[in-house]
């Protein structure tokens, strides 16, 4: 029904989440309605971050640089780290503007089902950063199986060198932080509780 390179546009756009053949059309043919300028723009746009993104040396957070902000800001509390799976999450957790410490993003979560283990995440970095000066270890871990797998694996490997909590659970059972609300996020890290090794 397409002509072959807006058809290529659109099986490229189903690529993206939650983008199934109406929405990924009604992009298509949006992109063909703008200038050539911003179409050129939006391109170059996907072509720089796709060649800059890497992941920060210290936390793995996503950066265009080799130390993310975050761990580069001196005026965080560098020695609280809270624990995320994906990058996404630490997003998440910094756009409510609560927490000053600093992330560790394991990029995963241990999964027997999916073959994903501690191995395979960033663990061991976070075992080496954490010193005598670490005050507290949060576990923002979502809800699930995988999360709580990982959260009793961490807090065993920790086995009572720093102060180990967990978020409080107005998180829903199987639910995931990056589609917490603010308010919930934030009443979460308040009830934070340690977690028993």
């Amino acid at each position: 029904m397409y002509p072959k390179t807006l058809n290529n546009l659109i099986e490229s756009l189903k690529i993206l989440p939650g983008v199934g053949q109406k929405t990924a059309e009604r992009y298509a043919l949006s992109i063909l309605d703008n200038d050539m300028e911003d179409v050129a723009q939006f391109a170059k746009s996907l072509i720089d971050v796709k060649d800059s993104i890497r992941t920060c040396t210290i936390c793995h957070n996503l950066t265009d640089q080799e130390v993310c902000n975050v761990c580069s800001d001196k005026s965080r509390d560098h020695n609280t780290i809270c624990v995320v799976s994906s990058a996404k999450e630490a997003f998440s957790i910094e756009r409510m503007n609560e927490y000053n410490g600093v992330y560790h993003v394991l990029n995963g979560l241990i999964s027997t089902q999916k073959g994903i283990l501690p191995e395979d995440l960033t663990l061991e970095s976070l075992l080496n950063r954490i010193n005598d000066q670490t005050r507290e270890v949060i576990l923002a871990l979502n809800a699930t199986v995988e999360g709580e797998m990982t959260t009793l694996y961490i807090a065993k490997k920790l086995d009572g060198k720093v102060k180990t909590t967990r978020l409080a659970f107005g998180l829903p059972i199987g639910g995931h932080l990056d589609y917490a609300d603010d308010m919930t996020l934030q009443k979460a890290f308040e009830g934070r509780n340690d977690i028993e090794s």
